[in-house]
């Protein structure tokens, strides 16, 4: 670094801080063009300075390593509170005047980015969607990394970089993060360069990372499989200027030796990546007392550090002298802005970082999916005998050649957390293998560094890794055991908010849809038991995120099949796909699959009658089946009783069924008719949809998951949560008895017969192991 480009640096660094400071505390009196008064001050005074000038010190010298190498580089802040100092410098560097033509550079569009830091319906707290640039918008902490990781996959000429804070890093999210350079290829991947910052402080204490030692925090991330380099900017500032330039110089020489020798085939299995850890002050050049307390390099720093600017003289008189410290009338002039020899500091428009095209852009046209003709994998639906197929096998085999029909776009990934096999996926080890970049054994199977699937024991890890590469403009698959996704609950709300901003962030292209397959049932985990028995998750999905979170419950694998590739098809929407992977029976032919995908619920006309007594209806698979059982039941016991039967495929938070369908529901369950449904998650879960409908709940009687399980059978789980065909069949006779269409003896004979099958069951499955042969050899007909 030359000396002018060392004085421009520390006069840009002024400028940044500065910007960053005024957003907390000024309305008015941008420049400092007179002592300030109450009334420059905001009433309200939001915002985190503490994190913000290690921000800036990075930022800044990112811009100058781009400038020296033409790199391409994202730049991904996880301590998104630190959100002042990503908008100072994509304020400066031109690119929010690109996206919010009021963000000039003059008196007036600094005025403008002040103003409407955390103002109403101004700019957010944090670092938001509708921040250009943004790909994590780290409010609920612990996702950068993840996120980074997920966006260099299949990019070669991109470099993240990530900063990670201390207190961010306290995370398990993050702590599982930092192993993730071990699935990225560097034959075929970016490279994610993190910086962790160690500021020191959270809110109101140390952080674990900050008090660690430098050989404590050497051997940790030696462990991790990185390089680390330290950087303090505590002391000399030309020295911390020279020491960060130079580490993150030889960061980049590094990332691309690695690169470089990985495609000559001369690079080692888990290459030492480099990360640049860099300690120093937090809220530097800000306040560095205030009373007696220490406020600089120190937990007071982390938020305001005058929070009472605008009523106590004191506070505004040292906010003035602080402000004033920063010079800016040697830096911007209200007329033409920063000064020229500053903005020379700023790359290319084409390398700007707060306008890197691949984090807007979508799914392009060249990065669309071939899709595989569906119907290749639909079974065949059979009347003279049972028609059988696994719905992942079939999904399995699809996802194969989606893997091979897009092989050269590398545009697709399938993320499972060890599960891939488990969950009857594996036919796409036909195609692919899982991503491995480290030591192999002979006896290792289906594992290459240039695997798409990637297996990792952390949802976590994968839901960011899916994310970002959702958000890089290509497509991905989750897929989990229905219980254990749970773990990425929170993750998948912030994803869903975060898709709900950039939905209505007209410079935001759509992006490919996130699919969770949730499979692995809880109907099914008697054999795991209790705690494999969760279908919490979709609760969360269909609680609050509108029409565009939508959660699919196929019947048969034939659906599954067909919502796959609806889904696939889609952008911006988040789909949850439940579905079983044992062999299940098929009950509707493709044209049928098709039909009810459209309209997200059917009626059954081979299980119905015109003019129904009772209706019967179900969501999930298993759930189907016991109703079907159940309707077989009460035909055989009461030929004459006349039931319909409506399948639901679809939930949204506001519909029983697809948005794009019309129909109202009493053309599916009547207007007045008793409906008896059996719903894969929660009762609750469907009610809620019912009291959206405003119809008359007294008619329904919702079966589902009660949180009742244990190792058992398949079958004695359902009785033991009151969705299987014998209780249904009683709620059939109560509802024929009530409506005058069975007499009262019979209804007590059948009574008595079903609830006897109910309370004997459990002594039949603790003698012989097994469900009886009534129930495992059962099949459809009339």
């Amino acid at each position: 670094m030359n000396k002018d480009e060392l004085e421009n640096l520390k006069k840009f660094l002024r400028l940044t801080n500065y910007i960053s400071a005024i957003q907390t505390y000024l309305k008015e009196n941008y420049l400092l063009k007179e002592p300030l008064r109450p009334e420059h001050i905001k009433p309200r005074l939001l915002g985190h300075w503490g994190t913000c000038p290690g921000i800036n010190l990075v930022y800044a010298h990112l811009n100058l390593l781009i400038k020296k190498t033409g790199s391409n580089f994202l730049f991904v802040l996880g301590p998104g509170h630190g959100f002042p100092a990503l908008q100072a410098n994509i304020y400066l560097e031109g690119t929010l005047r690109k996206y919010y033509p009021e963000a000039t550079l003059d008196e007036k569009g600094l005025g403008y980015v002040a103003k409407n830091f955390s103002w109403p319906y101004g700019f957010p707290s944090h670092s938001s969607p509708a921040t250009p640039g943004v790909i994590v918008e780290g409010g609920e902490l612990g996702y950068s990394l993840s996120t980074s990781y997920g966006a260099v996959l299949d990019q070669p000429h991109l470099i993240v970089a990530c900063l990670v804070g201390d207190g961010e890093a306290e995370t398990a999210s993050t702590a599982t993060a930092w192993h993730l350079h071990k699935f990225i290829d560097p034959k075929s991947s970016g490279a994610v360069l993190p910086i962790l910052h160690l500021n020191g402080y959270k809110i109101s204490g140390p952080t674990i990372f900050g008090r660690m030692s430098k050989t404590e925090l050497k051997n940790l991330f030696k462990g991790y499989g990185y390089d680390p380099v330290f950087v303090s900017a505590y002391g000399d500032e030309d020295k911390i200027h020279e020491s960060l330039a130079r580490a993150m110089t030889d960061a980049h020489l590094e990332i691309r030796r690695i690169q470089s020798e990985a495609k000559d085939g001369t690079g080692k299995n888990w290459p030492a990546w480099p990360m640049i850890i860099l300690s120093s002050p937090k809220g530097a050049t800000g306040i560095k007392k205030r009373g007696k307390d220490k406020i600089e390099d120190n937990c007071l720093s982390h938020q305001v550090t005058l929070p009472n600017a605008k009523n106590d003289k004191k506070d505004l008189v040292a906010l003035d002298k602080w402000l004033r410290s920063y010079r800016v009338e040697e830096l911007f002039d209200p007329i033409n802005g920063p000064l020229k020899e500053l903005m020379g500091l700023v790359p290319e428009e084409k390398l700007l970082m707060g306008d890197n095209r691949i984090a807007r852009l979508g799914v392009t046209p060249e990065n669309e999916l071939d899709l595989p003709d569906v119907s290749k994998y639909i079974s065949p639906k059979t009347q003279s005998e049972k028609s059988t197929a696994s719905s992942m096998i079939q999904m399995g085999k699809y996802l194969n050649e989606l893997f091979t029909k897009n092989s050269e776009k590398k545009n697709f990934r399938l993320m499972s957390p060890d599960e891939t096999y488990s969950n009857k996926l594996d036919a796409v080890f036909e195609s692919t293998t899982r991503a491995w970049n480290g030591p192999l054994k002979s006896w290792d199977k289906d594992i290459a560094p240039e695997g798409r699937v990637i297996e990792m024991l952390s949802e976590n890890s994968l839901q960011g890794m899916a994310q970002g590469y959702i958000l890089t403009g290509r497509h991905a698959i989750f897929a989990s055991y229905e219980a254990f996704v749970q773990v990425v609950s929170s993750m998948a709300d912030q994803y869903a908010k975060f898709l709900k901003i950039a939905r209505e962030t007209s410079w935001r292209e759509p992006v490919a849809s996130l699919i969770y397959v949730l499979t692995s049932s809880g109907w099914r985990q008697d054999h795991n038991g209790f705690s494999h028995q969760n279908p919490g998750f979709i609760d969360g999905v269909l609680e609050r995120h509108g029409r565009f979170a939508r959660v699919f419950f196929p019947a048969d694998a034939n659906s599954t099949l067909t919502v796959l590739h609806r889904s696939l098809k889609t952008k911006n929407e988040i789909h949850v796909i439940c579905a079983a992977k044992t062999e299940e029976t098929i009950w509707l032919n493709k044209e049928e699959a098709e039909e009810e995908a459209e309209a997200g619920l059917s009626i059954w006309k081979f299980a119905s009658d015109e003019d129904p007594d009772i209706v019967f209806g179900a969501a999930g698979d298993y759930l189907t089946g016991e109703s079907l059982a159940a309707i077989q039941i009460v035909k055989q016991e009461i030929p004459n009783a006349k039931i319909r039967f409506v399948n639901v495929l679809e939930l949204c938070a506001t519909n029983i069924g697809s948005s794009s369908n019309h129909h109202p529901l009493e053309e599916y369950f009547t207007s007045d008719k008793p409906v008896i449904f059996n719903f894969h998650g929660y009762p609750e879960t469907f009610e809620q949809r019912l009291f959206d409908w405003k119809t008359d709940l007294r008619r329904f009687t919702v079966h589902g998951y009660l949180e009742i399980g244990s190792t058992s059978t398949p079958f004695d789980l359902q009785l033991r949560n009151s969705t299987s065909r014998w209780h249904l069949a009683l709620d059939a006779f109560r509802s024929l008895e009530d409506q005058g269409k069975l007499d009262a003896d019979t209804a007590r004979s059948l009574y008595q017969k079903y609830l006897k099958k109910i309370a004997s069951y459990p002594e039949y499955v603790k003698e012989h192991g097994v469900d009886s042969e009534e129930i495992t050899n059962w099949k459809w007909h009339i």
